[in-house]
């Protein structure tokens, strides 16, 4: 086999896992027109149809799946086998790509990245922020850092960032000096709280705890926004006076500490376990990305 025909192999696999041309030439940092001229070299040379196009979705088609389901760990040894390489070098080199949720790449990544890229300046380290939780293979990234509930079995997960994290609870004094401080969790069903909504229209519940005892809300509010993507707009309502708010205890401790913000409920404040770097177990460990696990281990 020819490495143009492993090229374009590569290609129909990039542009069937990320469901389209156009998320596969950005995952790639190529021309979705290569992409497609790549997959239309295949299918003349195979004498099938390997993928159906609309104008919005790519899916594969029956012989594209069994042609996918062969060609991915296939695909994945040839890239294990030039990574071997990288063993004979003084410095790893290559591309890191990561899939993080945005509290990660706000409050988990900033203290990280720098002094990696500058231990290992051969590595580019590319991060996509999605707060949905993905199969990191089919994103196209290497590893991703999500928290332990959301993992999957069959994954190796690592400790990264801080080990325990908690949720606070805070608002404006202008807040609380017209609506009263609430002294328990349940007091916040008369209160106007800004709350977080996942991609699927969730929201998810306010949780406290205190002294062994679990109190869960669902507060309702003036303002929801996406979890993630839109949180700081939810902190700049609450230091606004629109409501209380709930979150990250790392996101809101400089309005805290400046005094925009007071904490409510804290001694209800609930910790948690802290995130952690996700990787497949069955594959080979691709050495920026074990080079980023032996530093975040130090």
């Amino acid at each position: 086999m020819a490495m143009d025909d492993l090229n374009d192999l590569s290609a129909f696999a990039s542009v069937a896992q990320a469901g389209g041309f156009r998320e596969a030439a950005r995952l790639g940092r190529v021309s979705a027109s290569s992409l497609s001229e790549a997959v239309r070299r295949v299918e003349a040379r195979l004498g099938v149809r390997l993928l159906n196009r609309t104008t919005r979705s790519v899916a594969p088609t029956e012989a594209g799946a069994r042609l996918l389901e062969r060609l991915t760990p296939a695909l994945g040894e040839v890239e294990a086998a030039l990574d071997v390489v990288n063993s004979f070098r003084d410095r790893p080199v290559g591309t890191l790509r990561l899939n993080v949720p945005g509290v990660a790449a706000r409050l988990v990544l900033p203290p990280i990245v720098a002094p990696f890229l500058k231990a290992y300046p051969d590595i580019r380290l590319e991060v996509v922020v999605e707060d949905s939780f993905v199969d990191v293979l089919t994103a196209g990234c290497d590893a991703g850092i999500r928290y332990d509930e959301r993992l999957e079995q069959d994954m190796i997960a690592v400790p990264i960032g801080p080990h325990v994290q908690r949720f606070a609870t805070a608002a404006s004094p202008d807040y609380i000096a017209a609506r009263g401080r609430p002294q328990h969790p349940r007091d916040l069903l008369t209160h106007a709280c800004l709350r977080g909504q996942f991609a699927s229209g969730a929201s998810p519940p306010w949780e406290f705890e205190r002294d062994g005892e679990i109190v869960r809300v669902d507060p309702t509010g003036p303002l929801v926004v996406r979890i993630g993507a839109a949180a700081d707009l939810a902190v700049s309502a609450g230091i606004a006076g629109l409501g209380i708010v709930h979150l990250f205890e790392e996101w809101l401790r400089p309005h805290l500490d400046s005094g925009a913000l007071e904490p409510v409920l804290m001694p209800w404040w609930q910790s948690f376990p802290g995130p952690f770097l996700y990787y497949p177990g069955r594959r080979h460990l691709p050495a920026p990305l074990r080079a980023f696990v032996d530093f975040i281990k130090t």
